[in-house]
């Protein structure tokens, strides 16, 4: 009987990237502290309008826009490693950032140009390994374990492969982290960080994991980590020391067992590879065919109740987008759609109606109604697009369909 193969799952994170791909734009400015926050502004479009006939990677650094000028109230999506040094991190005000690191480069953020990247680099995985689950535009894991050469060297010979991969493809570096399972190959992607590679066995659990501080588990927040500190628990090893009766009296029974099980390394979850949705939309075929004028309260009330389904659907799945639809099948099976971009990101139901009734406004109303829809497309991760909370969506004037 042949034994299983020992169950090898990767952590792919990639270094610094939305400001490793503005790099890529901007070549000039490798190596100093470079921070990528907020919308585009005018001193952006200034930058790129100037002086047209000249390329990009041609602008001198000393016209770029710096931190000590910004005034408002964005926050740091990324920062580059240099400009980490000061003490920049992600989610931090650009304000504060200022103070830390003035003469650091501004940047705006640009997620369709991320986007485009973080497709290219997943595509290159999975062509390599094709069993990924996305996390994230920047990040994923991978299942080794039954890949080619996904056994050697604990997983190291195929992590580098990838790595080179990705690199000769994009320009871009990933930091992966290989262990038995998710729990710690996210741990070991942070060991070697940037463009390393980090393996960690099942007997390394006590030399490489225990040592680390608790927060180090994914899925230990500062609230439960203060939790944890306050019982005299603060590295991972005291953690797995500590007895599961006590953690289920301070945690409950299931986070209890849950932090028992996650100190000794303990995760059986699957790598799953669904992939990230380009919209979410809901609809709905009326018992009769309804008129826009004789029938204005009914689909007022349908109307709204689709986009606050559409409104939880994001909010259970963690997105949100700015592209806002209707869709409308007439008495014939005719089908129009009309689209409305919204300046900012949203997965609220007023927002959404808001937007949507902007985009019915331009569909033709002349016949009778058998279905109507509201769609949410140009998705991102709410956490991707938290750069841009700040920028609200433009109020529409009016919506047909008012059921007041």
């Amino acid at each position: 009987m042949t034994d299983l193969p020992l169950r090898r799952i990767a952590h792919l994170d990639m270094d610094a990237f939305y400001a490793s791909v503005e790099l890529l734009r901007y070549p000039q400015l490798k190596g100093l502290p470079v921070v990528i926050g907020g919308g585009r502004r005018k001193v952006d479009e200034d930058l790129i309008q100037s002086d047209q006939g000249r390329a990009l990677h041609e602008i001198p650094v000393a016209e770029f826009p710096v931190l000590r000028d910004y005034t408002g109230r964005g926050v740091i999506t990324t920062a580059t490693y240099a400009a980490r040094q000061f003490g920049v991190g992600s989610a931090m005000g650009l304000m504060k950032a200022a103070q830390l690191c003035p003469q650091a480069v501004l940047l705006p953020v640009d997620f369709a140009q991320y986007r485009h990247y973080s497709q290219r680099f997943k595509a290159i995985i999975t062509e390599i390994a094709p069993v990924m689950e996305n996390r994230g535009v920047d990040e994923v894991y991978i299942d080794f374990t039954e890949v080619p050469g996904g056994q050697r060297e604990g997983g190291r010979v195929l992590a580098r492969l990838i790595q080179k991969a990705i690199f000769e493809d994009t320009g871009l570096t990933c930091s992966v982290g290989v262990a038995p399972n998710k729990l710690l190959a996210k741990m070991a992607s942070e060991f070697n960080k940037p463009n390393g590679i980090s393996v960690v066995m099942e007997e390394d659990l006590q030399s490489a994991i225990w040592p680390l501080a608790c927060r180090k588990i994914n899925g230990i927040g500062p609230k439960a980590d203060a939790r944890l500190q306050a019982l005299d628990i603060h590295t991972i090893g005291q953690l797995a020391s500590a007895e599961p009766a006590a953690l289920a009296q301070h945690f409950g029974p299931k986070t209890g067992a849950w932090l028992h099980a996650a100190a000794h390394g303990r995760d059986n979850s699957a790598v799953h590879t669904s992939s990230e949705p380009v919209s979410m939309s809901r609809e709905t075929t009326f018992e009769r065919d309804l008129h826009a004028v004789h029938d204005r309260a009914a689909l007022g009330a349908i109307f709204t109740k689709l986009c606050e389904q559409v409104a939880a659907d994001l909010q259970r799945k963690g997105y949100v987008g700015r592209t806002i639809g209707v869709k409308l099948r007439f008495t014939d099976f005719r089908i129009a759609t009309r689209d409305q971009t919204i300046a900012g990101y949203t997965d609220q139901a007023a927002a959404i109606r808001q937007a949507a009734g902007q985009a019915l406004k331009r569909a033709p109303l002349d016949q009778r109604l058998r279905l109507l829809g509201v769609r949410v497309g140009g998705l991102l991760l709410k956490q991707d697009a938290a750069a841009l909370a700040d920028a609200p969506a433009e109020p529409a004037q009016h919506a047909l369909f008012l059921t007041d």
